[in-house]
């Protein structure tokens, strides 16, 4: 016999529909089910994927075979082993991000999480990577209520079955917002802004870092710094969005830029 709760959430349903039907989480257009896209924030959505540089998912208009770097990687090899994100930043990608960061639409995360399932990667046999957010300092958690990388963290651990570490890694330094900053400065801003929990360490552990929106690196560099200094042998980053270079990631009416 069918559970009761499925049973009374199946016959709720078309009223619920009725009264508060799905919308698109990009523009508020109403859609057939929850978390879908309407279809013209879907075409307007830049997917980001293979062929890219195995350093920092930077796009490659063409294959250039496995393991192949950009430029910049190879000049100055980032702190990550390997980054990658669902979307290129851009006017969807910003919305969602906002609505969850700043909106308190703490469901979206799962949206996110779904997504990046298919950048997550594989789990070698018997040592899945241990899923660690980009954490926030102590005063804005309690100022937002919520980390927004932590909420997608443990949607995407419950999604693959893999491990998530929300205190092992802690932000120990209030940093002031990013956004406006040049490379230079955001690095300098946020050195020394990370540290691991007392008594924690990642030895032998390859971690899967997770953050909402990706521009310059200066935060998840520092975030891989500190995790490898722990002990771990591998840092991946992923993330919902990343600003592509000579485009536009700061327009009118706000950014979900990594501030925090």
């Amino acid at each position: 016999m069918m559970p009761l709760a499925p049973l009374l959430k199946a016959a709720l349903r078309p009223a619920l529909d009725y009264a508060l039907p799905p919308r698109c989480p990009g523009c508020g257009a109403i859609v057939g089910e929850d978390f879908a896209f309407c279809l013209d924030c879907w075409s307007g959505m830049e997917f980001l994927g293979e062929p890219c540089c195995a350093r920092c998912g930077l796009p490659f208009p063409h294959d250039l075979g496995e393991g192949a770097a950009c430029g910049a990687c190879l000049a100055d090899p980032p702190a990550w082993d390997g980054a990658r994100a669902v979307l290129a930043y851009g006017a969807v990608a910003r919305t969602v991000a906002l609505r969850l960061k700043y909106g308190r639409r703490i469901g979206l995360a799962r949206l996110i999480a779904r997504q990046m399932l298919r950048h997550a990667g594989a789990a070698e046999a018997g040592d899945p990577p241990l899923i660690v957010p980009v954490p926030l300092h102590r005063w804005r958690l309690w100022n937002r209520g919520f980390n927004q990388s932590a909420l997608i963290a443990d949607h995407l651990g419950r999604l693959t079955g893999w491990p998530v570490d929300r205190h092992g890694l802690r932000r120990v330094k209030r940093t002031q917002p990013l956004r406006g900053m040049n490379p230079g400065q955001r690095a300098r801003a946020v050195r020394g802004a990370f540290a691991l929990a007392a008594g924690h360490g990642f030895g032998g552990r390859r971690v899967l870092l997770i953050d909402d929106v990706h521009t310059s690196g200066a935060t998840a560099a520092a975030c891989a710094r500190a995790l490898k200094r722990g002990g771990a042998v591998e840092v991946r980053l992923l993330c919902w969005a990343r600003a592509l270079p000579d485009r536009d990631v700061a327009p009118a009416g706000g950014s979900a830029d990594a501030s925090d």
